[in-house]
């Protein structure tokens, strides 16, 4: 095993009871974390008082770490993947290097937010939005899709930071939602109308500024801004789009658990945590302001909470992250 521990007769004889009693050597679960580092180091603690078992985080992003994962095979130190979207989820689900959850971690999280394969569980959402700058446009004069931001009329009117696994991860509903011809049609219609920012907080400042009337973005940049001091929200405000349209796309923060892990027994406890009651209360009590996707508990103080959502209905497993990248790249974003 690749983290058994290789004390021998005299080397144990020389740890002092202190040592082995905090554990000093004992292995440590190894999670790939692309989900947001602050977030999972409120979560990680928690999880290791509540079960004694140590945790490493080795951060990155989405399609980073998705593809070192895919590199590295059944080689991988990892034993869980986290990802802040999930179309990475979907990309190592199609390597084939996750174990199967066991039904008491599935059967937690509604099944819209997971796939059907059973191969790992979504635990935080964010819903899209369009941010809009309140002196410069109405309510009532924002559309009825994100797909009519493509329209001529939209021209030098919106923003959105397309080099991020969130943009990305929209991006990926709408190929799936309205196939390939479509999205490419829509992506070049937003970048002849839009300014392009780099980063998700640059576009809110950018519209409460009024330096463009509206931007694509996940809820939580705008909510978070507002909690804790207003800055860059003060002049803006949240529209979501309804009836299941790509722009009330619901982006889903995926958990796996790799078959190469030697500490499966850990990383399901993990896992299990994650989507338990306890630890959803920890994740909807951050600086996050993410949904969590168990039921039973709510995120409070936000504009809209998760049931009043109308996000359309995509299986997770579909959203492809090499297709979106090609396309993006094609139109010349990337």
């Amino acid at each position: 095993m690749k983290k058994q521990l290789a004390l021998g007769v005299t080397a144990l004889t020389l740890v002092s009871p202190l040592l082995a009693a905090c554990g000093e050597d004992e292995p440590k679960l190894v999670i790939y974390n692309a989900q947001h580092e602050p977030l999972l180091k409120e979560l990680a603690p928690e999880f290791t008082e509540e079960t004694g078992i140590e945790v490493e985080l080795r951060n990155g992003k989405d399609l980073e770490l998705s593809n070192q994962l895919v590199q590295e095979g059944k080689a991988s130190p990892a034993d869980v993947f986290l990802t802040e979207n999930s179309p990475a989820m979907s990309q190592v689900e199609a390597a084939g290097l996750f174990d199967q959850l066991p039904a008491d971690i599935l059967d937690v999280i509604p099944a819209q937010f997971r796939p059907v394969s059973g191969l790992w569980t979504g635990f935080v959402a964010r819903s899209t939005v369009l941010v809009h700058n309140t002196e410069q446009i109405q309510e009532a004069d924002l559309p009825a899709s994100i797909l009519d931001l493509a329209r001529p009329e939209w021209k030098g009117r919106i923003s959105f930071s397309p080099t991020g696994a969130d943009f990305q991860a929209i991006v990926a509903a709408v190929l799936e939602l309205e196939g390939e011809e479509a999205t490419k049609a829509w992506l070049e219609g937003i970048k002849d109308n839009g300014t392009v920012y780099d980063g998700n907080n640059l576009v809110l400042e950018a519209v409460d500024s009024g330096e463009v009337e509206v931007g694509i973005v996940y809820h939580y940049y705008w909510e978070r801004d507002r909690k804790e001091n207003g800055d860059v929200s003060d002049q803006s405000a949240q529209h979501y789009f309804t009836g299941g349209d790509p722009g009330a796309f619901v982006s889903v923060s995926g958990a796996g658990i790799l078959k190469s892990s030697d500490m499966k027994e850990e990383a399901r406890e993990f896992v299990e945590f994650l989507v338990n009651e306890k630890g959803q209360q920890v994740l909807a009590d951050s600086y996050a302001l993410e949904y969590p996707l168990n039921p039973a508990v709510q995120l409070e103080g936000v504009t809209k909470q998760f049931s009043e959502l109308q996000p359309p209905q995509v299986n997770v497993s579909d959203l492809d992250a090499e297709a979106v990248v090609d396309l993006l790249t094609e139109v010349g974003f990337l």
